[in-house]
């Protein structure tokens, strides 16, 4: 399948569940505060496509991530009934098996954002900079840390203005006063795995891979 077809075919089936979940979600309110910035991102994949596309596996991923997204935002994250469905389905409590005394979708939203988004993020990075060896790897990671300290302050900022119900739906604690540290921790581990894993096996296929890197970490001194 073609590139340009193959981007359409994921933006189709993303309009789908978008339409969907937006029919009734739990938490009509909680739901529109989600998706602003889904809908700033959608805006700003359909306007870069043409200029600059990225690959098959980016878009796969931040796809994968994306659908993640809208499955929380239709519940309200702290009320995403994994557990349920594993025990209707499975018969295993993934709660009881890790101890857990919490919803934890959020978490696994947070990691993934990490893991997912670290690879596009690079993508995109490597083809508007045009760097290579260490730095094509230590950025993105860095901006994935920095996007996700930045969203906690969003939140944050958001459950300010809005208070109330709304508010505390839209941060979700869930009474974890380290909620946003931990939120964090998981993006930048989540992100660090996604570029270890680049790093391996652009190691292991790229021929010139160990002089690229050299050079990312030779000092110039001809100045600017």
């Amino acid at each position: 399948m073609e590139h340009k077809r193959y981007f359409l075919l994921l933006s189709i089936i993303f309009i789908i569940e978008f339409i969907v979940i937006s029919i009734n979600p739990y938490n009509r309110a909680d739901w529109a505060l989600e998706n602003v910035l889904v809908v700033l991102s959608v805006i700003f994949v359909v306007f870069t496509y043409k200029k600059c596309p990225l690959s098959r596996l980016s878009y796969s991923l931040r796809f994968i991530f994306m659908s993640l997204h809208e499955i929380g935002s239709y519940y309200t994250y702290s009320n995403v009934p994994y557990d349920e469905f594993l025990l209707s389905y499975f018969n295993v409590s993934l709660n009881e098996y890790m101890g857990w005394n919490r919803n934890n979708f959020d978490r696994l939203i947070h990691f993934a954002y990490g893991f997912l988004l670290a690879y596009p993020v690079r993508d995109l990075y490597c083809k508007i900079a045009a760097v290579k060896g260490f730095w094509s790897y230590f950025t993105p990671l860095n901006l994935i840390m920095s996007t996700s300290m930045l969203y906690e302050l969003v939140e944050w900022g958001a459950a300010e203005v809005f208070g109330g119900e709304l508010g505390m739906a839209y941060l979700g604690t869930q009474g974890d006063i380290w909620d946003a540290h931990k939120d964090m921790a998981l993006a930048s581990l989540g992100g660090l795995l996604a570029m270890v894993i680049t790093l391996l096996i652009h190691s292991r296929i790229q021929k010139d891979f160990r002089e690229q890197w050299r050079l990312s970490l030779t000092v110039n001194n001809k100045g600017y």
